[in-house]
């Protein structure tokens, strides 16, 4: 029977209400993930051995000074009404002020966060363009000296400490060789010369039509973004090893070699297609780690992103920069979970 006029079909109306519920499901897992990580910052603040008055106000103000700026920063009321007014502050986007720079911490954050941004996903491209290809290859000649040679570098990715690699290329490639930049993100002449559009400086610059600079640019990024990307190819090559290997002892794979299907064929087009849905989550903890974890990589190469920024602040006891800084590396992980989750359904249509 027809439906009645005006109305929906009864599959219709039920496909919708899934995908409704689903929707409200992922809103809210986002919300709770990020209400976690609000209070996870703010009872970091509170339990810090730092007084954040005396950081503001100096230890040679009086009592007088101390205890207005102790009502000031709110700090006189009950825990839970800090805590409101701290997820307020941070939902507008305000971290407050660095004591550092004297600078708002988003305006900072703002400077730095690019140049991170910009590391670390050089160092995942080169990771993913390396790092899948080379896992894939290993599977499918398991034993063999390919995939020897791939175990080799991922445990040695894994073994080796970023900062004494980064210091040994400095030596080599910079100090020796002369084939890279040095420290910073650029060279003396050409900094500040860049007008900033997204703060990558490397688009800034071809945008600009800026040749000179986009090299100079380069030649600093090259040696930090390719250690980077040589951790993140350790670990991308050899999660995608073991999904591989998982799939190419299946019975389709099986099944499929017997109809006389060609090996690329096989395990391109089957075993390859059947490890994009986890090898997606890979990728993306690589970039978040990269994200949160080049503190190292940063401070070796004197490189302004967000975690040498988060280093000074802690070292400094700037709390309102350290809590940013964290607010925002946190939010990303939650970002590019969101999109992983995304990305399932449209790669794998069982997931929708």
């Amino acid at each position: 029977m027809p439906p009645p006029a005006g109305g929906m079909p009864s599959a219709r109306r039920a496909r919708l209400g899934r995908r409704l519920r689903s929707l409200a499901g992922i809103a809210l897992s986002l919300a709770l993930t990020l209400l976690g990580l609000l209070l996870v910052t703010f009872v970091i603040g509170r339990i810090m051995p730092i007084d954040p008055v005396l950081k503001v106000v100096g230890e040679r103000a009086t009592q007088a000074q101390y205890d207005a700026a102790y009502q000031a920063m709110g700090l006189d009321k009950p825990i839970w009404q800090q805590f409101l007014r701290y997820m307020a502050e941070v939902l507008r986007g305000d971290f407050g002020r660095s004591i550092s720079t004297g600078h708002p911490v988003a305006q900072d954050l703002l400077r730095v966060f690019p140049a991170t941004v910009e590391l670390a996903t050089l160092g995942t491209l080169i990771g993913v363009c390396v790092g899948v290809p080379l896992g894939v290859v290993a599977a499918a000649r398991r034993g063999g000296w390919i995939d020897q040679v791939a175990r080799v570098v991922a445990l040695v990715g894994y073994s080796m400490p970023i900062f004494w690699l980064g210091l040994m290329g400095l030596l080599l490639f910079y100090g020796i060789l002369g084939w890279v930049g040095g420290p910073g993100r650029q060279g003396i002449i050409y900094d500040g010369m860049v007008p900033t559009v997204t703060g990558l400086i490397l688009i800034d610059s071809l945008v600009a039509g800026d040749w000179a600079a986009f090299r100079d640019a380069f030649s600093h990024i090259v040696l930090p973004a390719s250690l980077l990307g040589y951790f993140s190819l350790a670990y991308i090559s050899r999660m995608t090893r073991s999904f591989m290997l998982e799939q190419l002892s299946a019975e389709y794979v099986v099944t499929a070699r017997v109809k006389g299907l060609s090996e690329g064929r096989v395990i391109w087009g089957h075993a390859f297609r059947n490890i994009l849905v986890p090898l997606i989550t890979v990728i993306a903890l690589s970039f978040g780690s990269l994200l949160e974890g080049s503190v190292l990589t940063e401070i070796v190469f004197s490189w302004p992103g967000i975690g040498q920024y988060i280093t000074k602040a802690l070292l400094a006891g700037d709390m309102n920069a350290v809590l940013g800084g964290t607010v925002v590396v946190g939010t990303c992980f939650v970002a590019l979970n969101l999109l992983s989750d995304i990305l399932y359904r449209l790669l794998d249509p069982r997931a929708k």
